[in-house]
């Protein structure tokens, strides 16, 4: 017998309701051997996962995988595979980029796909007009030619993590004929993919429903039907799993995992992740101008107690915004927890605990787990050294739009997810005055990563860019917190292989 307190069957009967009403008793065959229903954390904005603010959300690419095929593969524990290509390089001088596009592959609607979907996609990716966030990074390659399966380019400016992208954000493959004929609207209301399930029936902020491609040239997936139903709320993704309506989640609350994976008929998994929790600062308001204020906002937050009390050790404190696993790791770079030294500092400037410091501290609710407890614990630490910081919760898609437009408050809580483990998509994404995910923008940064994006000396890269975070620290231009273990918790009927990507693929999850 399923036992829930009184918030959990509240949070779980509009759920249930909602779900029921527009699944039309989906539910039900939930618990049948064919269907998956996986109680998702973040709403789907939009079908299309290479332009706009959603394409550069690392939680919705679990949903993308499933639907659209990448040009290269990525395997659970990060390593690369092969995709839709299945060769890829640089000519000696890296003057030219030349791909082989998989044969015998047929996008959802029956036509083939072949290497002018492949140009077309990339030619999309690198055009400004199209909205692609990161369009940047494509832009680098020009002057495709197509020779029977080998596509070539010419290398405009060298990226050294060009190939890397391919298997991450906005690194999809889309139907040009398909798409062409349709539009933006048209590709909207009916997505057609190459990957291993194909969309069947969508209702925004409930669930999204999709069927098996049976016609996938990759590893089939172990059910007929995959439900993901929106959930934002982690109280209502717990009631979820407990009293049986789905299958499957994740990002629950440390303590609720803890409880619920040793519950008869549940298991649960909890390994690190290549997320990061940090708080970007703007550098727009005066107060995070001084550097004796941003020292003692760093100084005052002890993360080992976050990390070991708050988040229950499932989480790993960082100095910078490489974590553990990143290539560009350095353990030298330490900031120890010193909230006298914080004290001092904010005296220096003139603040004090009756006299302190004021500004606005953005984060999301219940997006992590403990995420807007972590940011009130850190808010309590400040208030004892002299910061008085007021907190403001917003959706996670209002952070992107607000982060586009740098508009972001003086700090502001993230999740940054970093699947290729690349220095240049943490550290450089992040803290580059021309990137639209940074916060932080000033030239003396700009002058020192300018130059390590086309670097093509690889150990040269990789210490420039240690040197980088090196510096960052020393200025106190961003606040790293910790590297995150992903919870999920699912019926043990099932077997789920754990994504160091934090993607929860359907395809990772197959009959025990």
């Amino acid at each position: 017998m399923v036992n829930l307190n009184r918030r959990q069957t509240l949070a779980l009967g509009g759920a249930t309701f909602l779900s029921e009403l527009l699944l039309g008793g989906a539910i039900a065959s939930a618990q049948a051997s064919d269907t998956l229903t996986i109680a998702y954390n973040v709403n789907l904005p939009s079908f299309d996962p290479t332009v706009g603010p959603s394409a550069v959300n690392p939680t919705i690419q679990a949903i993308y995988r499933a639907i659209y095929d990448q040009y290269v593969g990525q395997n659970p524990d990060l390593s690369f595979a092969p995709g839709l290509l299945t060769k890829w390089g640089w000519n000696d001088d890296k003057t030219k980029a030349w791909m082989d596009v998989r044969e015998g592959v047929v996008w959802h609607d029956g036509s083939p796909l072949t290497p002018a979907d492949v140009v077309w996609s990339l030619e999309r990716a690198g055009d400004p007009k199209t909205g692609n966030p990161i369009q940047f990074v494509w832009g680098g390659l020009g002057n495709y030619q197509i020779d029977g399966n080998r596509v070539t380019a010419d290398v405009k400016q060298f990226d050294p993590t060009l190939f890397k992208w391919m298997a991450f954000l906005t690194g999809y493959i889309l139907p040009k004929a398909y798409y062409e004929k349709v539009g933006a609207e048209g590709f909207e209301k009916k997505p057609v993919g190459a990957g291993p399930y194909m969309v069947d029936e969508y209702q925004g902020n409930a669930f999204l429903r999709l069927k098996r491609n049976e016609k996938y040239w990759g590893p089939k997936g172990a059910f007929d039907t995959v439900i993901f139903k929106f959930v934002p709320d982690g109280t209502s993704r717990v009631a979820e799993i407990e009293s049986g309506s789905a299958d499957v989640t994740l990002e629950i609350p440390y303590e609720e995992y803890d409880r619920l994976r040793v519950k008869p008929g549940l298991a649960g998994v909890c390994e690190p992740v290549s997320d990061i929790g940090m708080i970007f600062i703007t550098n727009v308001e005066k107060e995070m101008l001084d550097e004796n204020v941003r020292h003692a906002a760093i100084q005052a937050i002890d993360k080992d107690l976050i990390a070991k009390k708050l988040l229950r050790g499932y989480a790993t404190p960082i100095a910078t915004l490489e974590a553990p696993g990143y290539e560009a790791f350095d353990p030298s770079i330490k900031v120890p927890y010193d909230p006298e030294l914080a004290k001092a500092l904010l005296a220096k400037s003139g603040y004090s605990p009756e006299k302190p410091v004021r500004f606005k501290i953005q984060t999301t609710r219940g997006f992590k787990p403990k995420d807007y407890e972590m940011i009130q614990a850190i808010v309590g630490m400040w208030r004892k050294v002299g910061i008085d910081a007021e907190i403001e919760v917003y959706e996670i898609a209002k952070h992107y739009e607000l982060r586009a437009g740098h508009k972001l408050d003086p700090m502001a809580f993230y999740n940054w997810g970093n699947a290729i483990g690349d220095p240049s998509t943490s550290t450089g994404f992040a803290m580059f005055s021309p990137s639209p995910h940074s916060a932080w923008k000033s030239k003396d940064l700009d002058d020192m990563i300018g130059p390590l994006w086309g670097e093509k000396d690889e150990a040269k890269r990789i210490a420039g860019w240690k040197a980088v975070d090196k510096y960052i620290a020393e200025k106190g231009y961003v606040i790293p917190l910790v590297q995150y273990s992903q919870p999920i918790v699912y019926k043990a009927s099932l077997k789920v292989t754990p994504n160091a990507t934090g993607a929860l693929q359907p395809t990772l999850v197959a009959k025990a």
